[in-house]
């Protein structure tokens, strides 16, 4: 049987999540790549959030600012995505990434990425299980 928080505990730890992702020198970023995803490899671009970068209300950290515009700095299919904070630390991984109706953490305009294209992160949320 799966460990089940209070809804207390659950939103007190993505809070924590919050802080981490805001506690270094500025604001926190979203670092989204290939499957290859890790340090600089794979990397598609990389979305500065916002100070605070997103609220948490009933299990859910809602990023805040969306939509967020930037252009691509790599090529290839987004799959995976890292919350950094502003030091470069990674704070958490494994985020999945897609478009309007897959169900991802990130979701995307597209999920196809072409260096110096425009993309756009239409939403992204965190769901404490």
């Amino acid at each position: 049987m799966p460990i089940h928080y209070s809804d207390a505990l659950a939103d007190a730890r993505l809070d924590e999540v919050v802080a981490a992702i805001d506690a270094g020198s500025g604001p926190g970023q979203l670092v989204v790549g290939t499957s290859a995803l890790s340090g600089a490899t794979g990397v598609l671009f990389i979305i500065t959030l916002d100070d605070p970068c997103g609220v948490v209300a009933g299990r859910i950290l809602t990023f805040s600012g969306t939509p967020i515009n930037t252009t691509a700095t790599g090529v290839g299919v987004a799959a995976k995505a890292e919350l950094r904070d502003s030091d470069d630390n990674v704070i958490c991984d494994g985020l999945t990434v897609g478009v309007t109706g897959s169900g991802s953490n990130i979701i995307m305009d597209t999920a196809s990425v072409t260096v110096g294209r425009p993309v756009q992160l239409v939403s992204a949320t965190i769901t404490h299980p």
